[in-house]
């Protein structure tokens, strides 16, 4: 192994640096977008029983914003209970992308090493090959199996340019694909909470209203 890396020449340096970086994102983003951190189990259906007892106040909303990315979404949806529907819609979407954007810390190096690694990969073997070349200019061809050893040298850093950008793309695309997963589902909860708050308003509306029509007590002579 050590062999490869020394024949790949000095382009395999920021190639390795690469690896590294690479593997210390994706092992840090598997540690940072585990679902319970990130949609805890049983948040949703928690907050919803605060909606229905009115433990509403600005001490839960705070806890909650700070509990997970699940909470903040919530903790915007309860900051704008008493907007039009439309608003708190708007007020959500926003929140969302900003979380979305959070989640998505440290994706784009990722993606940029899963592009840079081949081109560098490329680089490496084209030095190489001129390496080579401008050899056989001052010295001729020489032995054909030397030649062909020294060809296969330089296609070293091609090969370990695959070998980085393709996990980084692979989990690049992955991580983005389980963030949207999660902001879809965090919506979904976002909403059902709005419904659940809204059902409450309208039964205590309607409450009231049959209060107000209750026939009145007769009058006793």
């Amino acid at each position: 192994m050590l062999e490869l890396v020394k024949a790949g020449g000095w382009p395999m340096i920021p190639l390795l640096l690469l690896a590294v970086v690479a593997l210390a994102i994706i092992v840090e983003r598997f540690w940072t977008l585990r679902r319970k951190e990130v949609m805890p189990p049983g948040l949703a259906d928690e907050v919803r029983s605060w909606a229905a007892r009115g433990q509403l106040d600005p001490a839960h909303i705070e806890s909650l914003r700070r509990n997970s990315p699940l909470g903040a979404l919530l903790a915007t949806a309860l900051d704008a209970r008493h907007r039009p529907r439309e608003q708190i819609r708007e007020r959500l979407e926003d929140s969302g992308r900003h979380l979305a954007h959070r989640m998505e810390k440290y994706l784009n190096t990722l993606g940029t090493i899963a592009a840079a690694g081949p081109l560098l990969g490329l680089l490496g073997t084209v030095v190489g090959m001129i390496q080579m070349f401008l050899g056989i200019l001052d010295q001729g061809v020489g032995d054909v199996n030397q030649l062909a050893g020294g060809i296969g040298k330089a296609l070293v850093c091609t090969a370990t340019g695959m070998i980085v950008a393709i996990p980084a793309l692979m989990f690049h695309r992955y991580f983005r694909g389980r963030i949207g997963g999660y902001v879809i589902e965090m919506e979904q909860a976002a909403t059902a909470l709005l419904d659940a708050l809204d059902s409450k308003v309208a039964m205590a509306a309607r409450a009231r209203a049959a209060r107000g029509l209750a026939p009145a007590a007769p009058v006793q002579a």
